[in-house]
């Protein structure tokens, strides 16, 4: 009888699997692959060498607590003849005395997450176990049969690989692009996601079940959505939006996922103060990007919270133009959350693609504070119907906003005029270039087209189908020019009167601080015209000047002002009502790199901003982050104050890990000017 077969070791073959599965930056120490894709190994035995008539090798993949057969969370599988598509095989590509290089290949529908891969070497009657390591198992884009395959390699490549990206924020007029550190290949974070998929109330509640069910991304995305906020268990992030952050960090000082993932691990899974929509948005992109879901971040200005599901967003002003009584339903200058890419066997054909992921803790849905996935697709088409969470992500986009005046007798009068439209804008970044895409055509028809009107009927929003009646006056809010952080500057009433009447009118003005949620801050500027004569067929524009010495206590980090205005007839008892979100531009933070950009070479920053405010700023500090630059994020604080016109300039090292095309984020931070973002594309070259 020959001799038992003695493993010496097992090698995972990190650099060449790493380099098959795009997973080289996570392979380092540990092997992690995708899955519906073969991966190498290479067995060596001491003693004899392993031979095919004599003996039997069986393999035995395991995840999670209670692994079974019957769940799909473990798998046992002989050494084959060949690879065999969907199922755990196992085949010999080369064999030279005692060292056996195998390929072992796992189904497209395998769970994804943590594995432990054990051999089971039987010689006759005698056999012998060994452990061969662990391996974690990601989704896989660039496999066909898997739910979340993707057919471009720019997309690819963009949605799964990139670290780096754009949130849009500012309001519809005037889009902001802020730089984000998604970096979820840095050190650790892959980590933290399992850690994030092992601390929701489904596995608590039933491991099994929940690991097993984790080879979908369509239940993925609902525990990751509910994850991300921590309303209703152990999640990432707590909401805050009252701009009260002094026991916490305030949403607009983040400028990347990394940090926060890391302090939610380190403290023991503790909610991290303080997250908005960008930041829940983001964090969640991170954790599906990780994971191996196609995933970007979208921006939709106007965007309605409509919490009754009647696609209608009522607001009520006084015969001054204030708004009357605080709502719940607003209309947020702009809202983010997340797409990710996956089929929709679940649902009718047609449904897959992109899927709006919201994880900003809004509503609840089927019990947990967590939205969607819901195909963009059904947004377009009107399909209410369909699950994750329809109508809210509907509304969203499409929901009607009527304003009622209030008179002083309780009589309440509409407004006929509004240039408000919900759903405007929707962004994110362009594939493979530091620019916005505008992606409002996936979730709506051109405004006036019959598809949109189908739509409309099919989502019963009758408020859309109902003929809105023109009017002969018409007013809008107009700036001049962009408005810097710390000056003065001007907004005009645009008024045309395209009949053949005079029309004797009172305009009030008034302009209030607001954040991006809609909550109003106080008045910075009102003007009052009480007989205001509109000649036939006349246009008007009136200024109201707004004074940095009136809003600069004030201001939200938003650096949003809202300008309303109220235009009433009294003899026709006719109210016309326009506003307009202004915001106010940041400095810009010039970043120099200083040094030749090479791989493991150091290399120096350097960053600098210009105070544009007429007085001095203190407690200045510059915080930088990029993934494959550095490996924890650097905070530099600025020790004196910084004067009037007076530029600060801050210095770091740089140790770049991997050659290709990076991104240094900055953020600055001051009593007076806050969250100012910045960033460079930096380019390592070869060592």
């Amino acid at each position: 009888m020959a001799e038992d077969l003695v493993l010496k070791n097992c090698d995972l073959e990190l650099e060449v699997n790493g380099r098959d599965h795009h997973t080289a930056d996570l392979c380092r120490e540990r092997l992690v692959v995708r899955r519906g894709q073969p991966f190498w190994l290479t067995l060596h035995f001491e003693g004899r060498s392993y031979e095919a008539s004599v003996d039997s090798l069986t393999f035995s993949a395991v995840t999670g607590p209670a692994p079974s057969e019957e769940a799909g969370t473990k798998a046992r599988f002989p050494l084959s003849s060949a690879m065999e598509e969907g199922a755990w095989t196992a085949v010999v590509m080369d064999q030279q005395d005692g060292v056996l290089s195998l390929q072992l290949s796992t189904p497209a529908n395998a769970p994804v997450g943590l594995y432990r891969l054990t051999l089971e070497a039987s010689t006759g009657y005698q056999g012998s176990s060994f452990v061969l390591g662990h391996f974690t198992l990601l989704f896989n884009t660039w496999c066909p049969a898997d739910a979340v395959y993707l057919d471009s390699e720019e997309e690819r490549e963009e949605y799964v690989l990139t670290q780096q990206g754009f949130i849009y924020q500012g309001s519809v007029k005037c889009i902001k692009s802020i730089p984000w550190n998604f970096g979820q290949f840095e050190d650790g974070i892959l980590d933290i996601c399992l850690a994030l998929l092992d601390t929701n109330p489904k596995f608590l509640k039933d491991a099994g079940r929940d690991c097993s069910r984790r080879s979908s991304p369509v239940y993925m995305g609902r525990v990751v959505s509910a994850m991300v906020n921590c309303n209703d268990d152990q999640g990432v992030l707590l909401g805050r939006w009252d701009n009260d952050y002094k026991d916490g960090v305030s949403p607009m000082f983040w400028i990347g996922s990394v940090d926060i993932l890391r302090r939610w691990k380190t403290s023991g899974c503790q909610r991290v103060k303080y997250g908005q929509c960008w930041v829940f948005a983001a964090v969640a992109c991170t954790v599906l990007r990780c994971l191996g879901i196609p995933t970007r971040v979208v921006t939709n200005f106007n965007s309605a919270h409509d919490q009754n599901s009647n696609l209608l967003i009522e607001y009520v002003y006084n015969e001054f133009g204030e708004m009357q009584r605080d709502k719940s339903e607003m209309i947020w200058n702009y809202h983010c959350w997340t797409e990710s890419w996956m089929s929709r066997p679940d649902l009718q054909p047609g449904y897959g693609g992109w899927q709006a992921l919201d994880p900003t803790p809004q509503e609840k849905s089927e019990g947990t504070y967590c939205c969607g996935p819901v195909p963009v697709r059904a947004i377009k088409e009107g399909d209410l119907s369909t699950k994750y969470d329809a109508p809210f992500v509907f509304a969203e986009v499409n929901a009607d906003v009527v304003n009622w005046i209030q008179q002083k007798d309780g009589s309440m009068h509409e407004s006929t005029n509004t240039a408000l439209t919900v759903g405007m804008k929707i962004s994110t970044k362009r594939v493979g270039r530091d620019e916005r895409e505008d992606i409002t055509h996936n979730y709506k028809y051109p405004e006036g087209s019959p598809e949109e009107r189908e739509a409309f009927k099919r989502a019963n929003h009758l408020n859309k189908l109902t003929k809105k009646e023109e009017t002969g006056v018409a007013m809008r809010i107009r700036v001049a020019q962009s408005m810097n952080m710390g000056s003065d500057f001007d907004v005009f009433a645009y008024i045309t009167n395209n009949t053949a009447e005079t029309h004797t009118c009172r305009l009030m003005l008034h302009a209030r601080t607001v954040s991006y949620n809609g909550i109003l801050g106080p008045e910075c500027g009102s003007k009052d015209l009480l007989n205001l004569s509109l000649e036939p067929s006349s246009e008007k524009s009136i200024p109201l000047r707004i004074l940095y010495d009136k809003y600069c206590e004030c201001l939200t980090e938003s650096n949003l002002i809202k300008v309303r205005g109220l235009l009433i007839e009294p003899a026709a008892n006719s109210y016309l009502l326009a506003e307009r979100d202004i915001y106010l531009e940041n400095p810009e933070i010039k970043i120099r790199i200083l040094g030749e950009p090479k791989q493991n070479r150091k290399l120096v920053a350097e960053a600098s901003l210009r105070n544009p405010l007429t007085t001095p700023l203190l407690g200045c500090t510059f915080t930088m982050e990029g993934a494959g630059l550095m490996d924890e994020q650097k905070i530099v604080d600025v020790p004196d104050a910084v004067a009037e016109g007076e530029e600060v300039k801050v210095r770091v090292d740089l140790m770049p890990r991997h050659v290709g095309r990076h991104k240094l984020v900055v953020n600055f931070d001051s009593d007076k000017l806050k969250s100012v973002k910045g960033f460079r594309n930096v380019i390592i070259g070869p060592a």
